[in-house]
């Protein structure tokens, strides 16, 4: 060999030093993956129970993120000082949980009705709601009210079905 001339460097060593490097990276890879998918997972976790769920569950329900669903307790609603400041109990017939709520409730928001409140239960056993949605079917009942004068809910419908159709934009009246 003549002076200043390298030997190549042997293809075997050069095979193993990637393969090596390639399993590192794939495990570096997987690690992560795992890390993010596990750790981030019970973040993003949101339960929907029911009030007896909610009780049976303890303290394991503290600081969660909860849908609660049930029925609001008749005579437990509590309105507050503004529109957003509510208080009622929901029910699933066995358990009871007091709800503090602080959302604008939607405007068929009364008692006995189907409820679920997203939110997080504290530690003294309140549900503090963020978020409130109502279940409702879309059948019309006349009120529950023994005094109810029929004919005078139906003379409350009279002329809608005369009423123009509202006007659409961009089309000719």
């Amino acid at each position: 060999m003549t002076e200043g001339a390298t030997t190549p460097p042997d293809p075997r060593l050069t095979t193993a030093k990637t393969r090596w490097f390639a399993f590192g990276a794939l495990g570096a890879a997987a690690a992560a993956f795992l890390f993010i998918a596990i750790g981030g997972i019970g973040e993003n976790l949101v339960y929907y129970w029911g009030p007896k769920e909610l009780r049976a569950a303890g303290s394991k329900a503290t600081g969660a993120t909860i849908r609660l669903g049930g029925q609001v307790a008749a005579g437990s609603v509590k309105r507050g000082d503004g529109v957003s400041n509510l208080e009622f109990d929901v029910t699933d017939g066995t358990a009871m949980v007091h709800v503090v709520s602080h959302g604008v409730p939607p405007q068929l928001f009364r008692d006995r009705i189907g409820v679920v409140v997203e939110g997080t239960l504290a530690k003294d056993g309140t549900f503090e709601g963020q978020r409130l949605m109502v279940s409702h079917d879309n059948k019309y009942r006349a009120p529950a009210d023994k005094n109810v004068d029929i004919k005078e809910l139906m003379r409350s419908t009279e002329g809608l079905d005369d009423m123009p159709p509202p006007a659409v934009a961009g089309s000719p009246r």
